[in-house]
């Protein structure tokens, strides 16, 4: 065993997060966003840099005092623009590529949104943002409200933060508003003949499902167009180099359970034809597996089609890996996998046969690589973390798989500290959705548990995505059934071969991770302590309070409260609080309005009267995902109370 010290919960601050990157048209240059805490500061700021492909050559091309992030090449590789808050708000910046200062082209009095794009001939450049007046203050003045959802995660109200499609003229810095319907437009981009722009339409007034987009265009004089609409959901939509298809991944509205694979469609701009090009692949396209870093930059792409339209690349989720597959658009049905291994990777860039993609694995946060797709080889281009990790003692991580109590496989991984014997004390860690899963990327949280003594167990249950339909849509309706026996079982298991202590386990894990915590303490008296974060615990009240309520809820368990009023009570894990004996600490944000603050304050008075031990903490300003890449006083507060509780009464025979 190496004699390095174990990751701690301090090395959150000496990591560095890479967060975004682009790759020059001529293929020979990147650029690239990092995200690094300050520590003195107790601040996160990202870092710009360029790199020379053939060289290895890297320079910083901001001074890393802001957060300077989604960095974009223009057509011509000659400057590159940027998003910076180093004025206060975020706003839109140009760069030249050569070196020399930024020129800030846009001054909107609340910043502009997270995604921009280039037009064809480098004139242009397409944003969002939030009208450019006043906001009202919402904490003193009366304001009335029409929308079926009027607030979001991350967002707030809504009527106060939707986006619009603007353009710039580089030039002289002209801006044209093209966008006014009180839906939130973004993610802007162009097509081939620079004349319109495609873009997601969310929040509509009168949408429940308001996360997902329609499809829509607006061309330069602010003539609207819907492309699609009526489709469960539709990411990533990009067009082909001649600009007669939109492609697209999307899952119709076809009455099929939630957690239905999406799949990868073209969309015919003459006719309106749809074509599936994945109906024969048993897993989705773009499946999701969080990770436990401010990568959001990573995975917020389009799809990257072949100059001749013959092609796309997407990510494509099997089991607890992620790879970049090479998907026919045209002919047979036809998919190749361009990346391979026990990793997860996401696709940033294509030019020509140049493939820019980042790869992560469990034991390190990803890093930049070159695909050749002509040759099928592969260069590393960054080592942002080797340094660091090197001089570390990572866990090993070994794969399980068990059958469940109804005979179903099962996947898992054990991930076991650098130090004591087995077996280990050990954390069950459950992931959130519940339509993702986990498996080979980086997580802070099991390198910390682990590098504590901990053993750390993580199980893609039903629902988890990857295994394939049957296997995702299964709790439809029963939540806390199979869910709950795929990762008993899969405690027992570890147990079994040794590695989990049956007399020092505890529980924790986030929203749909958080239900099933609290479920858990609910069942079973056999965890000494549980940690859920940003819990459902009441399906009445999150029906009516959570910005997806009104169709999760229907989507997950079949109907509404009043149809189904037993099936609600009985997937509650409020239901069952009454029988809790676990001490249970709640780390709640109190503006996440995806599970919101009153689902963890009804779980913790139900267990304060019972007596059993409970504590909540508290993130102000902290929305749904705050743990993972919210302010770092809230990172650092989840951190220190998670190691606390779990010594308090999982070490503590």
């Amino acid at each position: 065993m190496s004699e390095s010290r174990t990751i701690q919960k301090e090395d959150l601050l000496e990591l560095h997060f890479l967060n975004g990157a682009d790759l020059a048209a001529d293929g020979a240059r990147v650029v690239y966003c990092v995200n690094k805490i300050d520590r003195e500061a107790d601040k996160e700021f990202s870092t710009i840099y360029l790199l020379e492909v053939d060289s290895g050559k890297t320079r910083p091309m901001t001074n890393g005092r802001a957060r300077d992030t989604q960095p974009l090449w223009s057509p011509d590789g000659r400057q590159i623009a940027f998003l910076s808050d180093r004025g206060g708000e975020t706003q839109l910046y140009l760069l030249p590529a050569d070196g020399g200062e930024a020129r800030q082209l846009t001054r909107f009095k609340r910043g502009i949104g997270t995604s921009f794009a280039w037009s064809p001939d480098g004139s242009l450049i397409a944003f969002s943002a939030v009208k450019d007046e006043a906001a009202p203050d919402l904490t003193r003045e009366p304001y009335r409200l029409d929308r079926t959802v009027y607030r979001f995660d991350g967002i707030g109200y809504l009527d106060d933060a939707v986006q619009d499609i603007y353009s710039l003229r580089v030039q002289d810095g002209a801006i044209k508003r093209l966008t006014d319907d009180r839906s939130n437009n973004s993610n802007p981009r162009w097509s081939p003949d620079g004349r319109s722009i495609l873009y997601d339409a969310t929040m509509r007034p009168d949408a429940i499902r308001t996360m997902w987009p329609e499809l829509m265009t607006v061309d330069l004089a602010g003539n609207q167009a819907s492309l699609l609409t009526g489709w469960v959901s539709v990411t990533r939509a990009s067009f082909t180099a001649d600009g007669t298809q939109v492609v697209f991944v999307g899952r119709p509205d076809d009455g099929k359970p939630i957690g239905t694979k999406s799949d990868l469609y073209t969309l015919d701009l003459a006719s309106g034809a749809v074509a599936c090009r994945t109906a024969g692949l048993e897993v989705g396209v773009d499946g999701r597996m969080p990770l436990d870093m401010p990568v959001s930059g990573l995975s917020e792409k389009n799809l990257l089609v072949s100059d001749d339209g013959a092609c796309a690349c997407a990510s494509v989720q099997r089991g607890g890996t992620v790879h970049i597959f090479r998907i026919a658009l045209e002919g047979e049905e036809d998919w190749q996998p361009v990346t391979q291994g026990d990793c997860a990777v996401f696709p940033l860039a294509r030019r020509g046969e140049r493939l820019l993609y980042a790869k992560s694995s469990m034991n390190s946060p990803p890093d930049l690589f070159l695909a050749e797709l002509g040759n099928g080889t592969s260069k590393r281009l960054s080592a942002l973390n080797d340094d660091f990790l090197n001089a570390r003692a990572l866990p090993e991580t070994e794969r399980l798989q068990w059958d469940s109590i109804d005979g179903e496989a099962v996947e898992g991984w054990y991930i076991k500290p650098a130090f004591g014997e087995a077996p280990y004390p050990t954390i069950l860690y459950i992931h959130g959705g519940p339509h993702a899963a986990f498996g080979y990327g980086f997580h802070f949280d099991f390198q910390m548990l682990a590098g504590a003594g901990y053993g750390v167990l993580i199980i893609n249950h039903r629902a988890s995505t990857g295994y394939g339909d049957r296997f995702s849509t299964a709790i439809k309706g029963d939540w806390g059934n199979l869910d709950y026996h795929d990762l008993m079982s899969g405690v027992d298991h570890a147990i079994a071969l040794g590695l989990a202590d049956a007399d020092r386990l505890g529980v924790c894990g986030t929203s749909g991770g958080g239900n099933l915590s609290c479920w858990i303490v609910g069942q079973t008296d056999r965890f000494k302590a549980a940690i859920p974060q940003n819990p459902v615990t009441n399906w009445r009240s999150f029906y009516g309070t959570s910005d997806i309520g009104l169709y999760f809820a229907v989507a997950q368990l079949g109907g509404h409260p009043h149809e189904i009023p037993a099936v609600y009570d009985r997937c509650s894990p409020i239901t069952y609080a009454h029988r809790c004996t676990t001490p249970t600490l709640l780390v709640q944000s109190e503006i996440d309005w995806r599970c919101p603050a009153e689902q963890s304050e009804q779980f913790y008075s139900a267990l304060k009267a019972k007596g059993c031990v409970v504590e909540m903490l508290r993130q102000p300003a902290g929305y749904h995902g705050a743990s993972i890449s919210g302010a770092v006083n809230l990172r650092r507060a989840h951190n220190d109370a998670m190691l606390n509780w779990f010594a308090r009464y999982v070490l503590a025979r």
